[in-house]
């Protein structure tokens, strides 16, 4: 009885099979503005994101500049001018500083401290975790064990541990949180990089002795960048509550830096006097921008799901 010959796949086949399966973008845009509370995130972020870029512009005036300062114009209620007749909407603070336009510049330092602290950590922790997922054995378990060691630490506390030794400055607040949160995306990384690396495309590349870089560039990499966008977009709001709570303990931006965190410093002492608008408003300010920005995360959250799609 003759035994039945299975044909192995040829070159071609195995070419195709290593072509990673796209992504479809369009349905899911479409999925994202069908959610009225996602719009109204993306609006405020944009809203946001344009005040800051267009702050010298839109300010009344650069509230840094010690030459447009007046201290006889310090602490000054919504809605007063200056002596020189020029109107405060929100108020000044005891410095005689705008309110408005420490906002506007103040979202400026605030979202750079979140979009480059959230870039920088998740190409290093996505780096991190894919290489581990691939490579595999001692390496494996050995960055695993660095990244469980990491986690181990409250952001906060480590943030903290990392200011006290490099000192205050938007810069150093930058260094820190990306310290503190690489671990994070190496973690959701290579869990993803796990499943896509038993799929059969990444076999067939394999199989074509294809350089571990591409595998890594043009297959892993592409099927594992919707959790680790939903991570990063929710770590921009993070970082920059973050920000504002060492700046408020006086650890994070100086006092020449113009931060939504250093403003509603500045308030604080002025709180039991009844000055409640200098620490009001830029509360309100940073509580618009994390909420946009989380509103903006979940509903991707929800859409890059791929059980959530029909």
């Amino acid at each position: 009885m003759k035994s039945r010959l299975v044909n192995s796949p040829s070159n071609a086949e195995i070419a195709e099979l290593a072509q990673s399966p796209p992504r479809r973008i369009g349905p899911a845009m479409i999925r994202y503005l069908s959610s009225p509370t996602a719009a109204i995130g993306a609006l405020g972020l944009i809203l946001v994101v344009g005040i800051a870029l267009f702050a010298p512009w839109l300010s009344p005036q650069n509230p840094y500049d010690l030459s447009q300062l007046d201290i006889l114009d310090g602490r000054l209620s919504p809605g007063s001018e200056s002596m020189a007749g020029v109107p405060y909407y929100l108020g000044t603070d005891g410095q005689g500083r705008d309110i408005l336009s420490g906002i506007m510049y103040g979202l400026r330092t605030s979202l750079m401290v979140g979009i480059s602290s959230a870039l920088v950590a998740a190409f290093f922790g996505t780096t991190i975790g894919l290489l581990a997922a691939y490579v595999g054995g001692r390496i494996e378990s050995l960055i695993m064990r660095l990244v469980d060691l990491q986690l181990s630490f409250p952001t906060i506390l480590m943030a903290l541990m990392i200011l006290a030794i490099l000192g205050n400055g938007v810069t150093n607040v930058v260094i820190a949180i990306i310290i503190a949160e690489w671990a994070t995306y190496a973690r959701t990384a290579r869990a993803t990089g796990l499943v896509e690396r038993e799929k059969e495309f990444i076999e067939a590349a394999r199989c074509l002795r294809l350089p571990a870089r591409r595998i890594l560039l043009k297959h892993l990499l592409p099927n594992c960048l919707a959790p680790i966008i939903v991570i990063a977009t929710m770590q921009v709001a993070r970082a920059i509550g973050l920000e504002a709570t060492l700046s408020f303990l006086g650890l994070g931006a100086s006092v020449t830096e113009p931060s939504l965190g250093m403003l509603i410093s500045n308030g604080y002492q002025y709180l039991l006097s009844g000055l409640y608008w200098i620490s009001f408003f830029p509360g309100i300010a940073l509580l618009v921008t994390i909420v946009s920005i989380n509103l903006v995360g979940d509903r991707l959250r929800d859409v890059l799901n791929p059980r959530n799609a029909r």
